[in-house]
């Protein structure tokens, strides 16, 4: 008897069409219940021409059975059945034992489940007191016999349990699912599984059988069958089940090690302590502080020191105090020397010979820019973020060449977002739908799915939607049971296999649903496709495709919209699609934001021609503008970048977008705050030194801030080579990037700038006219300041508030105190919020808020209810060898207790851990019961079993089974086997690409076990999955001889997140601006306090950052790199200045407000310290001023036009983390360094005698005007 349903999950109905006889009964039905009577025995014909036979009623006694039969029976049911009388014929034990063979190779690796399945219906066929336990109840009329319609079964509650609790963990591998879903409809309890094996309807019992509880009676004169059940974890070895079956059998697995995360009330316990540590220090420093005044006015009371012997740092009072005593230092610092002297040599050289300057490094920037011929952008994410010696990228090479790339994925969600989305009208129209995506043509090859699909068995594309319940065809949907179809085809997927001889799990194509899929909100349709290797022309006709389903897809949108519905969609192309359309976009609004910036500094450097002497003579205006000057700086900063780039070319290392994007950024920072320092540095020395030759002018301007940009260049170079250990191709690339082109910036702006100051100066000295040097303006005035406002008279605002009213305000000795308790403030909180920083790169941030595909990644963490699939993959594991085989099976009492299949069904049995949640696929156990001669339909040779004659004979010890070649033989057969209804144990469908079979070796090279992530909501859902997978792989191959990875075609962009938290680089970049400062400024102290502010600065970045919900990855990373170089130039210029002061200026900084000078000392006092810092703005270098005009202004300018970016990844990472890096950056360099400085600041030193002429001037001035305008001066009592 063949099942009407055509699939072996639908066993039921022929197996309890089967399970029945014929006989004549009396139409009362079953009148008698006792012990040796029938209640149905024999055929008695069918209901309709189609349907299965019905039993007929029989209440007669039980009977012996032939010869013939009994030998049947016994071997059917067991040696239980050899003496006892029977209550069925031949003919039935024919048709059960047909039809119990469609269930063995579901429940033949659990004996416990097996042995109870056939007792429960060799029992209710044969028994010989078949009428205790069974009633008809309902009989329908057929000539002159009657058919059993209806009846109930009663089962002992003892037994219904224990039965359904041995099968329902068994796995059936060729499905990755549960035999209970085949032979139950995924039967949550035994009560369902009972009910389903005995509900009448297409797919099932031919007849109504009921299994009424025995609690609901009375049943008179009834007893309900109650045969002894066993369990699956039975002592008894024949019965026990392996652990992949039955939980009762596995052994326990060592617990996880979790990170445990301490907190105390709502805070995690770093952020506690270090709220903690704050509030004790602040408390001690406050009392202190307090201890100290007290102490100092109790001194100054007694008077037993005199004012003038007393030591100036307690000798009480601000430092703005008049009448203080001083004493400071004479001595010079030789490295300094040496570098003031070398680049005073340089700066003559290079403007003595502009031209030759201009013309070599011209030629050095145009031979490096040559490699732009080479230029390569490297746009694959896997590249990005993943080296190629990294064991994520080998894993992904070894599983791409063995078992080729993953499958392209087409994927479609249709939403009802205000009820159940299931209705006839609906399931009409998407049927159309789906009809003319299949005959959807490419544009460019004609290309149709049938041409670009995968297709595991014969020419069925594999098409995961609720259509193929139906095989696509709408008119096998009943307009009437509709709802039913459905229902059933959910509870028992393997009923209605789809072309592609897969069971289709609901959880594929339904979202949203919790008891029943017909509540389901969301229909979930994929459509898999095959992915041809890169760069094949394969590839290029799948992509042509897709675009054209792309087409369609938006068009059904309009469709889906009239119906009140809503369709979200995504081809596999549409992520590269719609990014290469935001950055497009983006593209547009960087080019404006480095225009804005470069116009701010090609404009500033000329602005101040616009001062007293310019409305006296408009003439000046056009003569000292130095827009030309501004605009070549800029120029000079892009060589740089271009230089990089050509270098890194040449040596075929690809440039990213993020290098496109963000390294003009960097070097602008870098590069425009030089252009502002030697700018202004010339311009003090033409004031200084207005007899000088250009070229001496030039030395001394370069001796003076020139050492100030080498430290500071040296410094990010070695910082950003660093960078370079960083794993990620992205980040180390950036960073070698940056490197470069910040030595080159530095290099050129060392030399050939100062050739154009030079040449800047030629023109100014010759009254022409910038823009246009072939016009002279004969009445210009060249007594003017030049236009930077570093004259006396002519200071602007900016500098003028910074030197009368910032400096001293923040140098009051209160004010730097608080400053410096403020900040620190400022950082404990950062520091606090470092343990609530996320990883993750959301990527619904790197489309534009606009795409259609936003929709699509909202729709898939809310309503796909299955996680991604992961691979364990063996690699060069002999599996012919038979103690190998035992570290690979799971249903074999040889198995190794923790051999692979073992381990990973113990991890699903904690999915909060290993975050796995599905059987796993395991081939060699499906392939050895491929060889079982008791699925006598599978391994057929001649018609025969493969081992029905073999000896020894097919066992579970694995004793005599095949090895080596015998092996291979048999292994390849079944790889080519196909999955049928009496053979659903065939490996073409679910494994003919998951083992690589070496035929030449006599081994198995590659092959993998299949199992499904749970579903994954988060990227830190994403981030903890692949490291349980790399976790599980790592203990199942430390476990066994077998070399294990685990993969998941996501895992590769999530391997960045392995060790991103490490410390390790960003300590050896602090230890390297501490060892460099150090070296060059000559103090431990003062390299200190730098080496603070700079690890303050990024640590405080990373706090913003969580408070602007910035994830870590590795675009936080870049972004961190430009932080430490920011901080670096922020901070380094300014302790320069700090360090090495002019003497003469100091005494005339200290004398104008009335501090008298005793003695020469290093200079580390605590009052010294401020007056060296206040003493560079009243020398009127103000290198804050060239560092807030040429990096926080100019920043700021750029950064504002990215909020207007219409890609939310731009605005967060780039808008809100570059004016978090300006706004603190700037800060800690300008607020912060400057207290730090004067509190705990090192000894300082002379500088060289590049500094004499201006100091000389300054005296000469003082002596010869004694009156200074009040808007100018630095004490107005002078």
């Amino acid at each position: 008897m063949k099942c009407a349903g055509g699939a072996s999950g639908a066993f039921a109905a022929c197996l309890l069409s089967a399970l029945v006889g014929s006989a004549l009964c009396a139409p009362e039905f079953t009148s008698r219940h006792e012990k040796g009577r029938c209640a149905i025995r024999g055929h008695c014909g069918k209901e309709s021409l189609f349907g299965s036979e019905l039993p007929c009623p029989d209440n007669g006694p039980a009977a012996t059975p032939d010869d013939a039969t009994r030998t049947k029976l016994v071997d059917i049911c067991g040696h239980d059945w050899a003496e006892t009388d029977v209550c069925c014929n031949e003919d039935q034990l024919d048709a059960l034992a047909q039809n119990l063979k469609r269930v063995g190779p579901i429940v033949n690796a659990c004996p416990a489940c097996k042995q109870n399945f056939f007792n429960l219906f060799c029992t209710f066929t044969c028994s010989p007191d078949q009428s205790t336990f069974v009633n008809v109840t309902e009989t329908k009329p057929k000539d002159s016999k009657y058919l059993v319609t209806g009846l109930d079964h009663l089962v002992s509650t003892d037994y219904a349990s224990e039965f359904y609790r041995s099968c329902k963990d068994v796995k059936f591998d060729a499905t990755n699912g549960k035999a209970m879903d085949l032979i139950g409809g995924g039967a949550k309890n035994y009560t369902e599984f009972l009910t389903f094996l005995g509900q009448k309807r297409i797919f099932g019992s031919p007849f109504q059988m009921n299994f009424p509880r025995p609690a609901m009676g009375p049943f008179p004169d009834m007893t309900p069958m109650n045969k002894f059940a066993y369990s699956c974890n039975a002592t008894d070895e024949a019965y026990r089940c392996p652990c992949v079956d039955c939980a009762g059998s596995c052994a326990a697995l060592p617990a996880v090690t979790e990170t445990k995360h301490c907190r105390v009330g709502g805070l995690p316990c770093f952020s506690f302590a270090v709220v903690l540590v704050a509030c004790v220090v602040l408390v001690l420093s406050v009392v202190g502080y307090a201890v100290g005044r007290l102490y100092q006015r109790h001194i100054k009371r007694k008077g037993d020191q005199m004012p003038l012997l007393s030591d100036p740092q307690t000798s009480g009072g601000d430092v703005d105090d008049e009448g203080d005593s001083m004493t400071y230092s004479l001595a010079p610092y030789p490295i300094n020397r040496f570098l003031e002297k070398a680049m005073q040599r340089l700066g003559y050289l290079c403007a003595k010979f502009p031209k030759w300057t201009v013309f070599f490094a011209l030629l050095f920037v145009g031979l490096l820019s040559l490699g732009w011929i080479n230029f390569q952008l490297e746009t694959n994410p896997e590249r990005l973020w993943v080296p190629p010696s990294s064991d994520a990228a080998q894993e992904k090479a070894f599983f791409d060449k063995n078992f080729g790339p993953f499958y392209r994925i087409e994927q479609a969600f249709l939403v009802n977002e205000t009820g159940p989305v299931l209705n006839l009208t609906t399931l009409n129209w998407w049927f159309d739908a789906e009809s003319r995506v299949e005959r959807t043509k490419s544009l460019q090859y004609g290309n149709t799915l049938n041409d670009v699909c995968y297709k595991p068995v014969g020419d069925a594309c594999v098409v995961q939607s609720v259509t193929e319940y139906f095989r696509s065809d709408f008119s096998k949907v009943d307009p009437d049971k509709w709802e039913k179809q459905i229902r059933e085809c959910a509870d028992n997927p393997s009923s209605c296999l789809p072309a592609f001889q897969q069971p289709l799990d609901p959880s594929l194509v339904f979202g949203g649903w919790d008891q029943s899929v017909l509540d389901a909100r969301a229909l979930v349709v994929t459509w898999v496709v095959s992915n041809p290797p890169e760069g094949s022309e394969e590839l290029l006709r799948v992509k042509n495709w897709e675009d054209s389903l792309k087409s369609l897809m938006l068009a059904l949108q309009g469709e889906a919209r009239d119906r009140g519905l809503r369709l979200s969609f995504n081809t596999e192309v549409s992520l590269e699609q719609e990014l290469n359309k935001s950055n497009n976009t983006d593209t547009k609004i960087v080019v404006i934001s480095y225009i804005i910036m470069l116009a701010y500094v090609s404009l500033t450097l000329g602005s101040s021609t616009l001062t007293r002497q310019t409305l006296v003579n408009p003439a000046n205006a056009l003569v000292h503008s130095k827009i030309t000057l501004g605009f070549a700086g800029i120029l000079i900063v892009l060589m740089s970048a271009s230089a990089s780039v050509g270098l890194f070319s040449l040596a075929r290392v690809k440039a990213t977008l993020i290098i496109v994007a963000v390294i003009p950024f960097l070097i602008l920072a870098v590069g425009v705050d030089n252009i502002f320092l030697i700018v202004h540095q010339f311009e003090r020395i033409n004031i200084s030194h207005p007899g000088s030759k250009i070229e001496e002018r030039a030395g001394k301007a370069l001796g003076r801030i020139g050492p100030s940009i080498a430290l500071s260049a040296t410094t990010q170079t070695a910082i950003f080579a660093l960078a370079c250990a960083v794993g990620m191709p992205a980040v180390r690339n950036f960073a070698g990037y940056a490197a470069v082109a910040v030595l080159f910036n530095a290099t050129l702006q060392l030399t050939l700038f100062v050739a154009a100051v030079a040449l800047n100066q030629q023109r100014v000295e010759a009254r022409r006219i910038d823009w246009f040097p072939f016009i002279s303006m004969k009445n210009a005035d060249l007594a003017s300041s030049g236009g930077t406002g570093f004259g006396d008279t002519d200071a602007s605002t900016l500098q003028r508030f910074i030197r009368n009213t910032y400096a001293p305000a923040l140098l009051g000795r209160r004010a730097r105190i608080c400053v410096v308790a403020v900040f620190l403030g400022i950082f404990a909180a950062s520091l606090a919020l470092l343990p609530n920083v996320k990883l993750g790169l959301d990527q619904r941030l790197a489309i534009p808020r606009d795409s259609y595909m936003k929709e699509y990644f909202d729709d898939l963490y809310e309503y796909f209810e299955t996680g991604p699939p992961v691979y364990f993959v063996t690699r060069e594991f002999n599996a012919t060898q038979r103690e190998n085989q035992k570290q690979i099976c799971s249903r074999f009492s040889t198995c190794q207790e923790d051999s692979l299949p073992n381990i990973l069904e113990l991890e699903r049995k904690r999915p909060e851990v290993s975050y796995i949640s599905t059987p796993t696929a395991k081939w060699f156990d499906n392939f050895f019961y491929w060889l079982n001669p008791d699925n006598s339909e599978c391994c057929v040779d001649n018609g025969r079993p493969c081992f029905a004659d073999r000896d020894p004979p097919w066992n579970l010890t694995l004793y005599g089974m095949p090895e080596g070649d015998e092996f291979v033989s048999y292994l390849n057969r079944w790889l080519a086997a196909p999955t049928t209804e009496e053979c659903p144990l065939g490996g073409a469908a679910a494994y003919s690409d998951a083992v690589v079979v070496d035929d030449e070796q006599l081994t198995i090279a590659a092959s993998h076990f299949r199992t499904t992530h749970k579903p994954l909501r988060s990227q830190e859902d994403f981030i903890n999955a692949y490291r349980a997978g790399r976790r599980i792989a790592s203990e199942i191959s430390e476990r066994t001889k077998a070399s294990v990875f685990a993969y998941s075609n996501f895992y590769i962009f999530f391997d960045q997140y392995i060790g991103i938290e490490r410390l390790a680089s960003a300590l050896r970049a602090l230890l390297t601006t501490l060892a460099i400062t150090i070296f060059v400024l000559g103090s431990f102290q003062t390299g200190l306090v730098v080496t603070a502010s700079v690890a303050m600065t990024v640590i405080t970045v990373v706090g913003f950052m969580t408070l602007a919900g910035v994830d870590l990855n590795a675009l936080t990373l870049v972004n961190l790199i430009i932080s430490v170089g920011m901080a670096i130039e922020f901070n380094l210029h300014i302790a320069r200045a700090f360090t090495f002061i002019g003497l003469v200026v100091m005494e005339e900084s200290m004398r104008a407000v009335g501090v008298t000078i005793l003695e020469q000392t290093d200079g580390s006092s605590g009052t010294f310290r401020a007056w060296r810092v206040r003493g560079r703005f009243f020398d009127r270098k103000l290198v804050a001023a060239s560092v807030f005009s040429g990096i926080t202004v100019t920043k700021m300018l750029g950064v504002v036009v990215l909020a207007f970016t219409s890609s939310p990844i731009f605005e967060l990472y780039y808008f809100r983390v570059w004016i978090i890096l300006v706004v603190v950056g700037a800060l800690f360099g300008l607020v912060f360094l400057l207290a730090a400085l004067s509190l705990f600041g090192g000894k300082g030193y002379a500088a060289g005698d590049v500094d004499g002429g201006l100091e000389q001037d300054l005296r000469r001035r003082r002596e010869e005007r004694p009156l200074l305008h009040s808007g100018d001066s630095d004490d107005e009592d002078e």
